[in-house]
């Protein structure tokens, strides 16, 4: 009985070293593939959730202008958060902003929309190099959602 348990442990085939090099190569590669393209995907998706809030605060301000919450100096319309709990601000008009968000929307007298937003600095991908910045027009933003 010992000797025929011998014999077939004889006869069993396992992974030779090659082989397993093989299995590990061929896992590193992938691994080599995958990681740089998921970290591309969430920095895409950071930066699109950034430019979300920055049209976010952009609709908030329109909405705040024709309900009379922005002040208006000279032609030039300024919609921000107001400090004070009584008045209404453009903290009212958009909802869901980060904690640390600062931000605010002015309009000239031409109907420029200009966003400031403290978040725009944090775009990370190459394709959004030309928006970063703390502050982006109505039509720089509409043209960075647009990538």
């Amino acid at each position: 009985m010992l000797n025929k348990f011998k014999k077939q442990m004889k006869n069993e085939k396992g992974l030779t070293l090659i082989e397993l090099l093989a299995v590990i190569v061929i896992l590193a590669i992938i691994a080599a593939i995958a990681v740089p393209a998921i970290g591309n995907v969430i920095n895409n998706s950071k930066d699109k959730a950034i430019l979300a809030d920055a049209s976010n605060i952009l609709s908030g301000a329109k909405i705040a202008l024709v309900d009379g919450a922005c002040t208006d100096t000279s032609g030039a319309i300024s919609c921000v958060v107001s400090s004070d709990a009584a008045l209404p601000g453009l903290q009212d008009y958009v909802e869901g902003m980060k904690v640390g968000a600062t931000y605010s929307a002015t309009r000239t007298a031409a109907g420029v929309w200009t966003i400031t937003y403290n978040k725009l600095d944090e775009l990370k991908t190459k394709k959004y190099v030309g928006y970063k910045a703390t502050a982006i027009t109505d039509a720089k933003l509409t043209e960075a959602l647009n990538k």
